[in-house]
């Protein structure tokens, strides 16, 4: 047989080198294991839903109740090396916490503050989160949350009055982690919310407690002489913090503004809300409209014509006291009745 040509003998030897690479080739490493023999967490299943979330949402009767003995609100000391800034505390407040499925509005006695470290003690989150959960821990608390609150959550937040009344108490939700625990007692429940904030922490308590109502209705006649005489009378109306919803205990006042326009037929108003400094102008504004239009939609729902009333929102352009204090504060959230 005649010898192949020495670019034959080449292309020959090439492919075979090719086929036995192929034949030969190792197999792909399997993805890399921790010590513990997990795949890296990029591999792993999604994480667990915190504690304290599952498909049918957080229940408060799942936290075992608490007997131990609690001493003084708020209730917490701080642990060695560490102590409160700005501390302030309020008798009756609405301030969130996140339950690991949804936002829980907590109304009633409220303590917030930023936690520091003494000097010469350096912060540690670890260390101070370490110490408040044996600190709950032994007050019969349970945690129901920990990790990053999502955003859903911080949405709720940053559009609430809180978010500015609360934000050194709130930490650092958006960058940082935060811990939220319940202590469930016969009486009330108290919530308590840690979370980082560099080298700081915010410290969030509350206990639950119904509203005090000390506000009388005025009756019909009063309502009546305050309008002739200066064209206006404020009415004694509560709404939910931050919101347009009227708490039943103002029903009598409204039922006395019903009986004063059944008796007065030619009488006409423009009903005004308004709102304390706190928080966001323009939120402030809408908060006031929104309230006013309650107030206006209760009592055409107890039939009276709506084409008698109007509904105006001023929010806090007309202070009638000084912001500076809470009872300013108190009397500058008001609705008022107006001869128009």
């Amino acid at each position: 047989m005649k010898p192949l040509p020495k670019r034959a003998t080449f292309v020959l030897s090439l492919l075979a080198l090719l086929c036995a690479s192929a034949c030969n080739r190792t197999p792909a490493p399997a993805p890399a294991q921790d010590a513990a023999g997990s795949p890296p967490p990029a591999e792993q299943a999604s994480a667990p839903a915190p504690q304290g979330a599952s498909q049918a949402g957080f229940d408060i009767a799942s936290v075992p109740l608490s007997n131990a003995t609690l001493g003084a609100f708020p209730y917490l000391g701080m642990p060695a090396g560490y102590h409160q800034e700005g501390a302030a505390d309020s008798q009756f407040e609405r301030v969130p916490f996140w339950t690991g499925d949804r936002l829980e509005w907590v109304e009633g006695r409220v303590h917030g503050a930023r936690v520091v470290a003494d000097d010469g003690h350096a912060f540690s989150q670890l260390e101070l989160a370490r110490n408040m959960q044996a600190l709950i821990a032994s007050l019969g608390g349970q945690q129901i949350f920990s990790g990053r609150i999502p955003a859903a959550g911080i949405d709720g937040i940053q559009a609430s009055k809180a978010a500015v009344d609360r934000v050194d108490a709130l930490g650092d939700i958006y960058n940082e982690d935060a811990e939220v625990y319940v202590i469930r007692r016969q009486d009330r429940n108290i919530w308590i919310h840690i979370a980082g904030s560099g080298n700081s922490a915010g410290l969030l308590i509350a206990e639950t407690k119904p509203l005090d109502v000390t506000a009388k209705a005025l009756p019909a006649d009063e309502l009546k002489k305050s309008i002739e005489t200066t064209g206006r009378v404020a009415i004694q109306v509560q709404f939910d913090t931050d919101q347009a919803n009227i708490l039943p205990a103002s029903k009598p006042q409204l039922e006395q503004v019903v009986t004063l326009l059944n008796e007065n037929t030619g009488l006409h108003l423009s009903i005004n809300g308004h709102t304390d400094n706190t928080g966001d102008a323009q939120h402030n504004l809408q908060l006031s409209q929104r309230r006013a239009a309650a107030v206006r939609d209760f009592i055409i729902t107890a039939g009276i014509d709506e084409k008698r009333l109007e509904s105006r929102g001023f929010g806090d352009t007309q202070p009638i006291a000084d912001n500076s204090s809470e009872e300013g504060k108190a009397r500058n959230r008001r609705v008022e009745l107006v001869k128009s």
